[in-house]
């Protein structure tokens, strides 16, 4: 029997990582409909993290917390036994943004810690956190508050929330966070290497995608450099250039500075978490994907990650993609056998967006005929082309 495992990230803006493995394997069905299909939806730390392992058997959570600019959010983490799947992205990232305006000065990651309290209080003792897609560049004040630490100014106030006020701190008390996290493992799943400040950091580099002009990330890196300043002086520690601090406006650093996390390639926890390497016993073919495909895909991301362990259990790769921009050089030398796009059978990207689904499921029929049967037909001659 055929044996074809479909794990693939979402496509963002347009479906999610189960939808679009739920139309490619419908496709394969269409000319194998007796192949062994299985869908194992994946993401590398971002948005989907928590659906990842919620497809993995994992329980869903329910939890109301603070969103990145202080409105009440609706959010789930996932659990299984005492371990708990957070996902910043679905708390305090630019999608809970009331109105998608953004707040770089002011937005806080204090409801991700909320999230993490309310795992802990149910009994859970190992969390992996996912922090991709942040609306804020608060350093992680807000989640270390939301645990327990309280961030004092001169006076021997509390400080307003968001990255701005970072400035304002003059020390920083961490005996009840420290209580309350003294028996908790923290992982988070992070896949990029910034450090805190400077032309590398969380300011500099992802301020923009959060609204912040010029003046607003000089600020806010200024303000980064003193929050660092602090904790140092409190831990003893500096961790303002351990690669990851800058991941999700400063997550990283106040997780592993004051949480004494542990970073980790966010593919990696996530295929662990789905039992990904027994899913590729017997398999045939592996099919993964992504809204794009790019340099960065190479650098961390689902398919990368995914093609990783496939090509080390000897399987072919194969990839689905809205846009693909790398030449077939760069894919091969990656380990993919072919990169098939919508936008290479379907040049109107709004045609892409709302007919999706369609679109995947003929790119599945595709796959089935050229690489799951015996007699194989001639590849479209576009569709393992780069797409600009």
């Amino acid at each position: 029997m055929t044996r074809v495992l479909i794990a693939p990230d979402k496509f963002k803006g347009s479906m999610t990582a189960a939808q679009v493995g739920a139309a490619v394997a419908a496709g394969i069905r269409q000319v194998l409909p007796h192949a062994s299909v299985t869908v194992v939806p994946v993401a590398d730390g971002g948005d989907g993290t928590v659906a990842a392992a919620l497809a993995a058997g994992f329980e869903a959570i329910p939890v109301t917390a603070t969103g990145p600019t202080g409105e009440p959010v609706d959010t789930t983490y996932a659990r299984r036994d005492n371990l708990a799947v957070v996902e910043l992205a679905d708390v305090s990232g630019l999608l809970r943004l009331p109105g998608g305006t953004f707040a770089p000065m002011s937005a806080t990651s204090r409801g991700t810690g909320e999230v993490i309290a309310a795992a802990i209080d149910a009994g859970c003792r190992r969390v992996v956190l996912g922090i991709g897609g942040s609306a804020g560049t608060d350093g992680g004040a807000g989640l270390a508050r939301a645990l327990g630490a309280r961030l004092l100014d001169a006076d021997g106030s509390e400080i307003g929330d968001g990255g701005a006020a970072l400035a304002e701190i003059a020390t920083i008390d961490l005996t009840a966070l420290r209580n309350r996290m003294a028996d908790v493992e923290i992982t988070i799943a992070c896949d990029v290497d910034n450090p805190l400040t400077g032309p590398r950091g969380a300011a500099t580099v992802y301020g923009p995608q959060k609204g912040a002009d010029d003046t607003q990330i000089a600020a806010l890196d200024g303000a980064l450099a003193h929050w660092a300043d602090v904790v140092t002086a409190t831990t003893g520690t500096d961790h303002r250039e351990t690669p990851g601090a800058g991941a999700a406006g400063g997550v990283g650093f106040a997780a592993v500075a004051i949480l004494d996390a542990t970073l980790a390639p966010g593919i990696e926890l996530i295929l662990n978490l789905a039992d990904f390497a027994n899913h590729l016993t017997d398999t045939d073919l592996v099919i993964t994907g992504e809204g794009t495909l790019d340099e960065q895909t190479l650098h961390g991301k689902t398919p990368a990650g995914v093609a990783t362990a496939a090509l080390t259990a000897g399987i072919p790769v194969i990839a689905v993609c809205g846009r693909n921009t790398l030449p077939e050089t760069r894919l091969q030398s990656a380990g993919f056998k072919a990169a098939y796009s919508l936008l290479a059978i379907e040049p109107d990207i709004n045609r892409c967006f709302t007919e999706g689904e369609e679109l995947l499921k003929h790119l599945g029929t595709h796959i089935a005929k050229h690489h799951l049967t015996q007699t194989t037909t001639a590849p479209h001659p576009a569709l393992n082309h780069a797409t600009h």
